[in-house]
């Protein structure tokens, strides 16, 4: 059986990436996406469910899976709280024959991406400017005005890593940043 291939998603809140990543997940079964379901070690929240939303682990289970080196990326968020993403889940989905999509931070992308080289397609999401971003984020609703600066000044961050992924969707009409990705995953998977 063909392994599967690793589709890295990254970008600063508010770009519209996880709209893209749904896009490609429900209007194209063709391309055999599979979602990489992330670890944390903070508690469920409302409905969330083990293995479906989140891989629920205790603070001492991350760190034992980090010195055993069984993640392939995390991020110490807050002390003892911790997210990342599971090797063996992920190459569990890759040896069936699923083509892995992940949702992560920058830095997560960038190790992914030297995980896996040539198997992994890395795409940074990009908002047409940091004035658009902003007002996204305020139509949104979800933040408070000093959320919507943290996350413009962590923008300023993410922006800065842009040139190191394998290509760039500036997402200034939602259609044609959903087509582009859509050209850049056929052309890596098929």
């Amino acid at each position: 059986m063909l392994k599967g291939k690793c589709v890295i998603f990254s970008a600063p809140s508010g770009s519209g990436k996880t709209t893209i990543i749904q896009y490609l997940m429900r209007q194209h079964p063709e391309l055999r996406l599979s979602f990489s379901v992330s670890a944390t070690s903070r508690p469920p929240r409302g409905e969330e469910r083990d293995g479906v939303d989140y891989h629920f682990l205790t603070p001492a289970q991350f760190r034992e899976k980090i010195d055993q080196g069984q993640l392939l990326e995390y991020q110490e968020v807050y002390p003892g709280r911790f997210y990342g993403t599971l090797l063996g889940a992920a190459e569990g989905q890759l040896e069936a024959g699923r083509n892995v999509v992940f949702d992560v931070d920058v830095k997560g992308a960038l190790n992914i991406k030297r995980h896996y080289g040539p198997r992994a397609l890395s795409l940074f999401i990009q908002p047409p400017s940091v004035e658009e971003l902003e007002r996204r984020l305020t139509l949104r609703g979800t933040d408070t005005e000093d959320q919507i600066r943290q996350r413009i000044a962590k923008a300023a961050y993410e922006l800065s890593f842009a040139p190191r992924f394998d290509s760039v969707i500036v997402n200034d009409q939602l259609p044609q940043a959903e087509a582009e990705a859509l050209r850049l995953l056929t052309q890596f998977l098929l």
